[in-house]
């Protein structure tokens, strides 16, 4: 027995490359996209701190005069900074209370579809949104409420009401993008759910119904516990990322007389980093978005485990 493991302590990394060799192979273009594309870029963080210029190259990374907290104070001291954190939030809160629970729900009640091709065909129909562009999903949101002749205000209409420019009042802005986003994305979030149904053993739902216990009784006693754990993941991932959220459909929708409720850090980001050149101030913007996002991530996974769930580590 002690000459075996003195024999796998000799083992070198080279040993277990060459026997897992395909293995690695599968993991390298994901490496090397996480290289390039995460990794690398991070040494570009030092423009928060610098007065960096487009003009300087890339030379001007490491030549720039240091600013030290400068563009940080410049953020947080301006007007825009409450607007842009409150609609960013609200718009990520807004989504993820609506979003996050009917994906849970959906993958239940597909799970409990009996006819295989029907299951198919109500999968595929519900996640076939999320392949759909931003610019697709903006057009059709442009398109349907629209004054003149939009479905939405000829529904309206058809009940006496006045057409109501949706998209250039601030009050409906948050509603419309909640909806959109929810309909792109509830059919994509709940496979994640679905495959971990998968693993649930099938035992226990045949002893349920052998005890009388109909669907919904299932679902929350044996499918809801079953699937906990990637819940509590998922729900991490999704806390984690609620500063951070993508600016492309806001930024096809929004427009000056909605900014009050549409205007968020991503776009703040964009206008300051690409139009207007200011790489450093965007940076330092995007960085405190970094750090707040870590420290939800690590926050919400530390009270998960307090709670008795599994977390990311």
């Amino acid at each position: 027995m002690g000459a075996v493991l003195k024999e796998k302590k000799k083992r070198s990394f080279l040993f277990y490359l060459k026997r897992d060799r395909f293995i690695y192979l599968l993991m390298l273009p994901g490496l090397i996209y996480y290289i390039l594309f995460r990794y690398l870029p991070m040494f570009g963080i030092v423009i928060a701190f610098k007065d960096y210029k487009p003009f300087f190259g890339v030379e001007g990374i490491f030549t720039s005069d240091w600013v030290g907290l400068k563009h940080f104070a410049k953020f947080f001291g301006s007007m825009y900074c409450f607007r842009l954190i409150r609609n960013t939030l609200l718009l990520s809160l807004y989504t993820l209370v609506f979003s996050f629970p009917l994906s849970i729900v959906l993958a239940l009640f597909i799970n409990e579809l009996k006819g295989k091709r029907f299951k198919k065909t109500v999968q595929t129909v519900s996640y076939l949104p999320h392949f759909l562009s931003a610019v697709i999903v903006c057009g059709m949101i442009r398109t349907l409420t629209s004054v003149d002749g939009g479905l939405v205000n000829v529904i309206v209409k058809a009940f006496g009401g006045e057409p109501i420019p949706f998209l250039g009042q601030p009050e409906w802005f948050r509603t419309i993008y909640t909806v959109s986003e929810v309909w792109q994305t509830i059919g994509w979030e709940s496979i994640v759910f679905i495959a971990a149904m998968t693993g649930i053993d099938r035992e226990l739902y045949e002893a349920a119904m052998v005890d009388g216990a109909g669907i919904l009784r299932r679902m929350w006693s044996i499918t809801l516990p079953g699937i906990m754990p990637v819940v509590t993941i998922m729900l991490i991932l999704k806390v984690g990322n609620i500063l951070n959220m993508g600016y492309e459909k806001v930024l096809l929708l929004y427009s000056p007389q909605t900014y009050s409720t549409a205007d968020i850090i991503s776009t703040y980001v964009y206008r300051e980093g690409v139009l207007n050149q200011n790489y450093s101030f965007a940076s330092a913007v995007n960085l405190f978005i970094s750090i707040i996002s870590l420290i939800l991530v690590m926050g919400t996974n530390h009270i998960t485990k307090k709670m008795g769930q599994e977390g990311i580590w």
